[in-house]
Formats: structure tokens, C-alpha cells, sequence
């Protein structure tokens, strides 16, 4: 750990920091002397959430598959804050669907699949190639990085379960781009695949002794 910088005059971009993980994000980013922009929708409590911790924090609406939203969310952290050295992505969806329903006799929705792919494949990437283009702006690190990329994929992408099959091929696809997208070395990435959090959405089948099993969003963090 101790090779590990202070965050402490950073800036980080963080998309779904109005909730869950990505909330948690935002906070600790903020409460380790960081500054952060939270990417959410205009639906999202983000606003409410940057008045709260202050002028290190502020909220850009938006939506991580419009590139002009993502421009604008960039463009908000260099005006805001003068650069962007962290992008952060939390944003994503699931939908828990069976390949196909026998009892009702329908297949899994091909629209529900391509809009949870779109969301947090598409969406991902939008967020690392906008971001990567601000922060190659920086000046280059002792590795030759002018910045970092976390990705969140999941458990999923390696053991996915019955009705998680455009959740797990979504998770895979960010697993699958994390090694080409590092080689282009201007910054540094690494993609999490973390399992069941609390205080993040978890299925109501899920069992006692899963739920027991589940992290702390302190502990993730």
C-alpha cells in the first residue's frame, strides 16, 4: 500500500455517481481531498448529492452512451477543475431474464439484451476514449501514464447464472477490451469484477447465505 499516491488535488470523473458504488466513489474520492464530477442521468439524485459535499463536487447530467453527454461531463471537470486525471465507470444495468420462457412461450427480449450491451459495453467505452483524449493533456507520470481508467465489470463475466446471460456477456465485454485499450499506455486502467455489494440492488431470490457472503461498499473501497 504504500506505493500507493494520495489522490489528495486529483480530479475524477465517476458515471452512476449518484448511487451505489458509484456514490461511494464520489464520497470517498471528496473525503480523500480529491475533487469529482458525478456522470448520472438528469433523473438521478446527483445534483443533490454534489450540494452536499460541497465545492470539490459537482454534477454533470448526463448519459454515458451520448457522446455529446460525455463531452460535456469532460469538458465540465477542465472548467470546473483545470484537468482530469481519474475516470471511474459504475454506471450499468441488468435485466434478469431467462434465454427463454417456456411458460409464457417468449424468448428473451433481443431489446433488452442489445440496450443492457449498449448501456454498459458502448457506454464504457465511450466514457475511456473521451476521457483518455482530456486527460492526455497531463503531464506523463515516472510510467509514462497522464492518468487512470477503473472499470466495473463482475463476477459475472466469469460465472454468470441462469437469467444473467446479456448481464454477464455486457460484464465480459469490459473484461475482454481492459488489456487492448491499456496497451495504447497513455493511462493506466484496471477493470474490477467485483461480486454482490450491499447497498447495491440484489436480486430478491438471492439467498441467506449468498447475502452474508456479499462486501460492504467500505470494504470495495
Amino acid at each position: 500500500m504504500a506505493n500507493i499516491r494520495s489522490i489528495k488535488g486529483m480530479v475524477g470523473l465517476v458515471t452512476g455517481g449518484a448511487s451505489g458504488l458509484g456514490r461511494a466513489t464520489v464520497e470517498r474520492l471528496v473525503q480523500q481531498g480529491a475533487c469529482a464530477v458525478i456522470l448520472d442521468l438528469p433523473s438521478s439524485d446527483g445534483h443533490t448529492l454534489a450540494a452536499s459535499l460541497g465545492e470539490r463536487c459537482t454534477f454533470a447530467p448526463a448519459d454515458v452512451t451520448s457522446e455529446a453527454d460525455v463531452r460535456s461531463a469532460v469538458e465540465l471537470a477542465r472548467q470546473r477543475f483545470g484537468k482530469l486525471d481519474l475516470a471511474v465507470n459504475c454506471a450499468g444495468i441488468a435485466v434478469a431474464v431467462k434465454t427463454y420462457n417456456f411458460k409464457k412461450d417468449v424468448p428473451h427480449s433481443l431489446e433488452d439484451f442489445t440496450r443492457v450491451i449498449t448501456v454498459n459495453i458502448a457506454g464504457t467505452f465511450n466514457v475511456i476514449r473521451l476521457a483518455v483524449g482530456e486527460m492526455g493533456k497531463n503531464e506523463p507520470d515516472a510510467d509514462g501514464h497522464r492518468g487512470c481508467i477503473i472499470n466495473t465489470a463482475s463476477v459475472a463475466a466469469y460465472d454468470g447464472q441462469v437469467g444473467q446471460a446479456a448481464y454477464s456477456a455486457s460484464k465480459g465485454g469490459i473484461v475482454g477490451m481492459t488489456l487492448p485499450v491499456s496497451l495504447s499506455r497513455w493511462a493506466r486502467q484496471r477493470t474490477l469484477s467485483e461480486g454482490g455489494i450491499v447497498g447495491m440492488t440484489l436480486p430478491v431470490s438471492l439467498s441467506r447465505w449468498a447475502r452474508q457472503r456479499t462486501l460492504c461498499l467500505k470494504e470495495v473501497l
